[in-house]
């Protein structure tokens, strides 16, 4: 059995404190129209969060719309991203800090995007892995996250890359 005073169980009830919270609709909305008013505004929700997957999920409506009666890309983005940055924010609640940042980003779209669409990223445990790494070592990784958009038929809609940096703060 593992004793909660180790470092592991520390780091591993932080992620699940920052899980619940984040996991309140109430609160996921205040630190959204704090930290990321935009995505307040685009009305992003958190479908699931667990430290190996997230979902987020953005509807078709007036300010998310483009002139094409679909949902604007950068609101696609938003919610893309948004899913694989709650993986990295629970992930660097785990112990010392952590910076991350996004460098880089690819998106394939496949579908006009109207509805409900559900962006998943399963990469928590390659995102896990290099925090882990770069807090042993005390330099930057790189995690390219994929996060898949599908609509409520479950047809996907955009695929995007979005590459993330995380180094350990000294």
């Amino acid at each position: 059995m593992t004793n909660p005073t180790t470092p592991a169980a520390a780091g591993t009830a932080r992620m699940e404190q920052f899980r619940r919270t984040i996991s309140n609709p109430l609160k996921l909305r205040l630190f959204m129209l704090r930290r990321l008013p935009m995505a307040y505004l685009a009305g992003l929700r958190l479908a699931e969060l667990t430290p190996e997957q997230a979902t987020i999920t953005v509807r078709y409506k007036y300010l998310t719309q483009n002139p094409f009666k679909s949902i604007y890309f950068a609101c696609l983005s938003m919610a893309a991203e948004m899913a694989s940055g709650l993986l990295a924010m629970m992930h660097v609640q785990s112990g010392s800090p952590v910076s991350m940042l996004v460098v880089g980003l690819e998106a394939d779209f496949s579908k006009k995007a109207v509805g409900l669409i559900r962006f998943t990223s399963p990469d928590g445990a390659a995102i896990g892995q290099a925090i882990a790494e770069s807090r042993a070592t005390g330099e930057g990784r790189t995690v390219v996250c994929t996060s898949t958009g599908l609509d409520e038929a479950g047809d996907t809609v955009a695929v995007f890359r979005i590459t993330w940096s995380f180094r350990a703060k000294r």
